[in-house]
């Protein structure tokens, strides 16, 4: 699969659309009114074929993710992103992808933006053939109801304990991690999964399709039972599933280096390209 710019396009439009379904169903914090000095409301803010969202104080989903991959950016519209977060007491955070145009990483660092790290990007083509499935102990099922338990209890003691591999990515308390993944869950295009070992709830999953793009995300195991074929036992009923529904590519997104990564590897993901998170600090000025 080759990492063209239209395809990079297509995967950071259709994770600008997660972003904004997840921030746009997160009910306003209690209190905020119009006469309350700093704004509290979720917002989902165009620039370019990209979004900036803000759902909630200090949430993973606070950014800018899409940007500059079609077009420039103007300085008026990044400023008025820029004040949308200073208001709500927040960092400005851009996801900019390699395949973004050069000018557009130039003028952020301009601006006062701080490289923050990096995320990988990967695809796998869902028009080549199925590997053989191989039998394994692990038991994956669709959630088919409202219901979040044990859904996100096994996703959030999943991602409460690292596994300390790769590139140490951005961390988030858990009470936050808790919050995101209920407002993920409310998102009515996600699918969810939970996988078993001897009958015992032992990872959970996530996956999205948007535009023939299925994005696999939120995947943890429970600390305990790592290293037990979860995570790949989750990943290939997803694909199964993705390709079952008519998508053309599969896409994860993981921290640099980490098992999660060399598990989608194994089961055919490339890499396509990386993002570079870029903060810009609330006070800071241009």
């Amino acid at each position: 699969m080759f990492a063209s710019v239209g395809l990079a396009l297509r995967i950071d439009s259709a994770e600008a659309r997660l972003s904004r379904s997840i921030a746009l169903g997160v009910p306003a914090l209690a209190g905020a009114d119009a006469a309350e000095p700093v704004p509290s409301a979720p917002f989902a803010m165009a620039i370019g074929a990209g979004v900036a969202v803000f759902a909630k104080p200090g949430s993973p989903v606070n950014k800018v993710i899409g940007l500059g991959i079609d077009a420039a950016v103007t300085e008026a519209d990044l400023a008025a992103v820029e004040e949308a977060f200073r208001v709500r007491g927040e960092d400005t955070r851009v996801e900019l992808s390699t395949l973004a145009r050069p000018d557009v990483a130039e003028f952020l660092t301009s601006r006062g933006y701080c490289l923050r790290g990096f995320e990988n990007v990967l695809g796998l083509d869902l028009s080549t053939p199925a590997a053989a499935s191989r039998a394994t102990e692990v038991a994956v099922e669709l959630v088919r109801d409202g219901a979040l338990s044990p859904w996100l209890e096994v996703l959030v003691d999943g991602f409460a304990v690292s596994d300390d591999t790769g590139v140490p990515g951005e961390t988030f308390p858990r009470a936050i991690v808790e919050e995101i993944t209920r407002d993920f869950a409310r998102s009515p295009e996600v699918l969810r999964y939970v996988a078993r070992l001897s009958g015992e709830p032992a990872g959970s999953a996530s996956m999205r399709i948007d535009g023939g793009i299925a994005a696999m995300c939120g995947a943890s195991t429970v600390p305990a039972l790592r290293r037990r074929g979860v995570q790949q036992a989750l990943l290939l009923k997803r694909v199964d599933d993705a390709r079952a529904a008519g998508c053309d590519v599969a896409v994860v997104t993981t921290a640099p280096g980490t098992q999660s990564q060399a598990n989608a590897e194994r089961r055919g993901f490339r890499l396509l390209y990386a993002r570079a998170v870029l903060v810009r600090a609330r006070a800071a000025r241009p």
